[in-house]
């Protein structure tokens, strides 16, 4: 089992009336996920459901940190030739990141919580556009060991392992099917003609062996590089 962490109530924005936010500056923590294809066996909303997850056990760890509403519908272009899966595109994600965050200068900061690799160009572009802009803002993404990262970059063992953990009601384990690791060549077949083509099931990697006990693991782990970073990040100078 993962490490157990003290919680307390989670702040939320969907919750609060403004005049309990006026002169607070507080740190506000987005959850960044996606509506995609997660292979047969696990739901449209996985990387919103880790991602908030994550961002929850934060908030309940960092004095002054508030939970805000969770982008579910990103830049998950390669994930088109499957149905189900919506997206907005680079252009689009990069705009309502930039946006978000610019409302939000009545934060101290904004912390993105990513829980899609797709939305990395568009989120980097974003956060640059707003560094330059003087806006502090964090982009937080997991990192998880190498042992279970080479190669699993979706639907694999890593993120099952976490569904199991986290809601899984939502996880069908007879319809998981191994897919291929992502090679330099796989890759840019992804990037030119979309997921489907090398992974007709919508998976990269092995969920095959998940469990919710690596699961639970795996979210100690996160939890704590998270809450570390924010907490570097928020000490560090403007």
């Amino acid at each position: 089992m993962g490490t157990v962490w003290p919680m307390r109530r989670v702040e939320r924005l969907d919750e609060a009336v403004w005049p309990a936010l006026e002169h607070t500056e507080p740190l506000l923590v987005i959850p960044v996920g996606s509506c995609e294809q997660h292979g047969r066996h696990l739901p449209m909303s996985t990387d919103t459901l880790i991602a908030t997850s994550l961002a929850e056990r934060a908030v309940a760890l960092v004095d002054g940190a508030l939970l805000g509403p969770p982008l579910t519908v990103t830049a998950s272009g390669e994930h088109q030739g499957f149905p189900g899966t919506l997206s907005i595109g680079n252009q689009a994600m990069e705009a309502v990141v930039v946006e978000l965050v610019r409302s939000a200068d009545w934060a101290r900061g904004v912390v993105l919580v990513n829980g899609h690799g797709g939305n990395r160009a568009a989120v980097d572009a974003a956060t640059r556009r707003l560094d330059h802009e003087g806006r502090r803002v964090l982009s937080w993404w997991p990192r998880v060991p190498d042992e279970v990262d080479g190669g699993d970059l979706h639907a694999g063992h890593v993120e099952t392992s976490l569904l199991l953990a986290l809601a899984p009601h939502l996880v069908d384990r007879s319809a998981a099917r191994a897919g291929p690791a992502l090679d330099r060549a796989a890759m840019t077949r992804v990037m030119s003609e979309g997921l489907r083509p090398v992974s007709p099931d919508g998976v990269l990697g092995d969920p095959t062996a998940a469990s919710a006990d690596h699961g639970h693991e795996l979210l100690g782990l996160l939890t704590g590089q998270l809450t570390a970073a924010i907490e570097a990040w928020d000490r560090s100078p403007t």
